[in-house]
């Protein structure tokens, strides 16, 4: 059998896992407190009857606990599902906990609605959609930031103004360029007007008559020095080949010779 003074009695004066002691009271941390205090009514450790209110994923539901399940730890609570309705989930807590002690019953009540009020306070935030939200700075980074900004603006300008300072000497050079360009085309026209007219100047046209004897018989003489001048060079390169030939000859015939007396 469960004895709550027994257990009790160890909890208070002795050590227990789920209490949080300070100056003024004692809290305890068990999941099953209806109350969240440790005192001899609220502890669901020192009391065999017990029942309390727990959310899970939005949804509420009655745990209650007898003597008689106190044999078998797994089946000790009894979990009942409560409707979302405020009004008829009362009702339902009344019906379970009819024979209940009334501070059960109040405090059950109590828990159910604190507990529905943060769930309605948690589904307007979740439709809230101006809401602000609050993130760390880190000013460390803010100054490098900054600091680039001001140097990539010093840059554009620097860029900005020596692409206005190449387009205004591509305007002046363009202008240049087309002067020159004309002047180059003047200088070329009159130096081929001037070719034209040299070339017209030294042609000459001769006719049959005013050709001398004379000169045809200075152009035969010419011919006749030329082929007479390419017989020499051909025979003077072609003597020294021949005169050593012969000399190789000679000594080869004076060899044998002297082979044929021994």
């Amino acid at each position: 059998m469960q004895h709550d003074e027994v257990i009790w009695s160890v909890i208070n004066n002795g050590f227990c896992s789920f209490k949080a002691k300070t100056k003024i009271q004692s809290f305890c941390r068990n999941e099953y407190n209806v109350t969240g205090l440790c005192n001899r009514q609220s502890c669901p450790l020192a009391n065999s009857r017990y029942a309390t209110i727990k959310e899970i994923n939005g949804v509420c539901y009655l745990y209650m606990k007898t003597i008689e399940r106190a044999y078998s730890p797994a089946k000790l609570w009894e979990r009942i599902k409560l409707p979302k309705n405020y009004e008829n989930a009362l009702d339902m807590i009344d019906k379970c906990l009819m024979y209940w002690p009334n501070f059960s019953i109040h405090k059950c009540k109590q828990r159910f609605t604190k507990i529905t009020q943060y769930l309605i306070k948690m589904r307007k935030l979740k439709l809230k959609t101006n809401r602000k939200v609050l993130t760390s700075v880190n000013r460390k980074a803010e100054n490098v930031d900054k600091k680039r900004e001001e140097k990539a603006l010093i840059a554009a300008r620097i860029e900005n103004a020596v692409e206005n300072e190449l387009l205004q000497r591509l305007q002046k050079g363009t202008a240049f360029e087309s002067a020159l360009n004309d002047e180059e085309i003047n200088i070329e026209e009159g130096t081929m007007l001037g070719e034209i007219e040299s070339d017209n100047e030294d042609i000459e046209f001769v006719a049959d008559d005013d050709i001398d004897t004379s000169d045809i018989s200075d152009m035969e003489d010419f011919s006749q020095k030329l082929t007479d001048d390419a017989n020499d060079m051909v025979n003077e390169k072609l003597l020294p080949k021949l005169n050593v030939e012969f000399e190789r000859e000679t000594e080869i015939r004076s060899k044998r010779r002297l082979q044929d007396s021994h």
